[in-house]
């Protein structure tokens, strides 16, 4: 991917778990930053790291060609199912997000303690990359999202299906007049009907963004998903 390098904000403690967040479509890694930034602010999630990747500039058809940050082309606002998408694109992005957890696995983090998550086209991103994802993440986040390439998402899937079971929470505000709340909800509902562990959570009158309500439930979700492991006590030499 051509985009600037990544954002990271380092674990305060101890590294046992990252949390790796996508932005949505004209936006950039530090529109995201502040999430971390609340967390460091009340002591929460000290062992985890914080990747916000930025996206490269790329036409955007649906804005007659202007370019700007995007992690793939969107060429209308059509239903989910007539949608033309593009698939290169969206599979260019997936294996960035893919080589993202690797190189946190190469640094020693386990997979089952990496979160991949997103907002709006970065939260696409999420849960086709943490679906199709090659062994079991910690978990998978998408707001105000949808899923993208449902017609083939199938095939995508690795053998054993290692994410099935991963507990996924997606968001979503009934107010939304971006992506609108009944492309989130037949998301989650195709995700569940391949057999995905999907929560889906509406809050009232959100537009799109995120809020206070949301932000509280997805910092439940991450306690959950990847407590922490406190400090390995050395052994006693006898």
């Amino acid at each position: 991917m051509a985009g600037r390098a990544p954002i990271v904000v380092p674990a305060l403690k101890r590294h046992t778990a990252t949390i790796i967040v996508a932005h949505g479509l004209g936006d950039s890694g530090a529109g995201w930053l502040f999430l971390a930034e609340n967390f460091r602010r009340r002591s929460k999630f000290e062992e985890v790291a914080f990747v916000f990747p930025n996206a490269p500039n790329i036409p955007i058809t649906l804005n007659m060609g202007m370019h700007m940050p995007g992690w793939y082309d969107i060429k209308s606002l059509s239903s989910l199912q007539d949608r033309e998408e593009d698939e290169q694109g969206i599979l260019k992005s997936r294996d960035y997000f893919h080589s993202l957890i690797e190189a946190e696995v190469a640094k020693g983090i386990p997979a089952n303690r990496v979160v991949l998550g997103g907002f709006s086209q970065g939260g696409a991103m999420a849960l086709l990359s943490g679906a199709t994802y090659k062994d079991q993440l910690g978990g998978i986040f998408g707001l105000s999202c949808y899923l993208l390439l449902q017609r083939k998402i199938k095939d995508l899937i690795p053998a054993g299906s290692p994410n099935q079971k991963t507990p996924i929470f997606m968001g979503h505000g009934d107010a939304d007049q971006v992506v609108a709340h009944k492309f989130g909800t037949m998301s989650a509902n195709a995700l569940k009907e391949i057999g995905y562990n999907v929560t889906f959570n509406t809050y009232k009158g959100l537009v799109h963004s995120a809020d206070d309500k949301e932000l509280d439930d997805l910092e439940r979700y991450l306690k959950e998903q990847i407590p922490p492991l406190g400090d390995v006590k050395k052994e006693e030499s006898l």
